[in-house]
């Protein structure tokens, strides 16, 4: 993984970011963080109850210009330049918070420094899992230099058509580089497993079995995952048809070997609020279709959003200082 000659992502920019230069991420080679916090709106085996202790990172080499947390992605927020020695002192302090896994949101651009973060937070004490929180724009080949350094893939599958993909993020290839990437993923976390509150392992069937017992999300006592990958799909208005293919195709390959979290929580940014398409929310019908769909084709582990998650706001405030809970002030 160079970042002299920058071919870590999908869009191989071949940028000297080392001297300064800057591709598709909008980023140097110094890892720059904008929020880092305990973080309560994952999937319930992530959150936990007491939160997900999430590192934020600048920049994104995909760009969607849907993008919700688009203050950041930009690379024009601003965040705290860190050193892998200071962010894994960051994941550290997480740690003490009660932090059940260390979330990585968006890191694929900083992997080099992010690796040695993760390796020298692990000498000085670190035992939790690591959490890769991506877009799904990943390059195989770097992935499979992270030698398992990853947990927990929670990686999106966004768009099947490569039209929808060129119109939003301007990577036709999206689809294809996804499932390579997704496919990498599943190799190097196997079957998803999770720990119950006395330590023991659980298998996904015994952990469906115990949620089914009775967990409620909203403060959930359950196992967390402490292996697997968890595939999200937000579901865009007017992409039904979309979003059933890759349900479908999820099922059909992965199977049993992944989790499915279909998201309805879809809000428009203001670069297509006046998009007649995009401009639009999701209706609760369309989700209702979708998840049937899924449950139709034999889904058994999947997560869905229940009452009126879109109509919240799931938008992290990224201002300096204006949020006493992240440790970036």
């Amino acid at each position: 993984m160079r970042l002299d000659d920058c071919t870590i992502c999908p869009r191989r920019c071949h940028v000297d970011r080392v001297a300064g230069q800057r591709g598709r991420c909008g980023m140097g080679a110094r890892m720059s963080v904008s929020r880092i916090s305990l973080h309560y709106w994952e999937e319930p085996c992530i959150s936990g109850q007491n939160g997900s202790g999430t590192v934020f990172f600048d920049g994104c080499s995909l760009g969607c210009i849907t993008c919700q947390n688009a203050d950041i992605s930009s690379g024009d927020a601003g965040g705290m330049e860190l050193s892998p020695d200071e962010l894994a002192g960051y994941f550290l302090e997480l740690q003490d918070q009660g932090a059940h896994n260390i979330n990585l949101v968006t890191p694929s651009h900083f992997w080099p420094g992010v690796a040695d973060a993760i390796r020298s937070a692990k000498d000085r004490g670190l035992g939790l899992p690591i959490v890769c929180n991506t877009s799904g724009y990943e390059n195989a080949d770097t992935l499979r230099e992270l030698g398992g350094l990853i947990d927990i893939y929670l990686t999106d599958m966004k768009f099947r058509s490569q039209e929808l993909a060129s119109r939003i993020c301007g990577a036709s290839d999206y689809y294809e580089r996804a499932m390579e990437a997704l496919t990498e993923m599943v190799r190097q976390t196997g079957a998803p497993q999770f720990a119950d509150s006395d330590g023991s392992l659980l298998s996904a069937r015994e952990y469906n079995d115990e949620v089914e017992r009775g967990s409620d999300e909203e403060d959930y006592l359950g196992p967390l995952m402490v292996r697997g990958t968890i595939v999200r799909h937000l579901m865009l208005p007017g992409q039904t048809e979309d979003s059933k293919s890759i349900v479908s195709e999820l099922v059909e390959k992965f199977g049993d070997n992944i989790y499915v979290s279909l998201m309805s929580q879809y809000t428009p940014m203001p670069k297509v609020a006046a998009d007649p398409l995009l401009g639009s929310r999701i209706s609760r019908e369309d989700y209702d279709e979708l998840v049937d769909f899924a449950l139709a084709c034999g889904l058994e582990n999947g997560f869905f959003q229940a009452g009126d998650t879109d109509l919240e706001s799931f938008i992290p405030d990224f201002t300096p200082g204006r949020d006493a809970g992240n440790l970036i002030r």
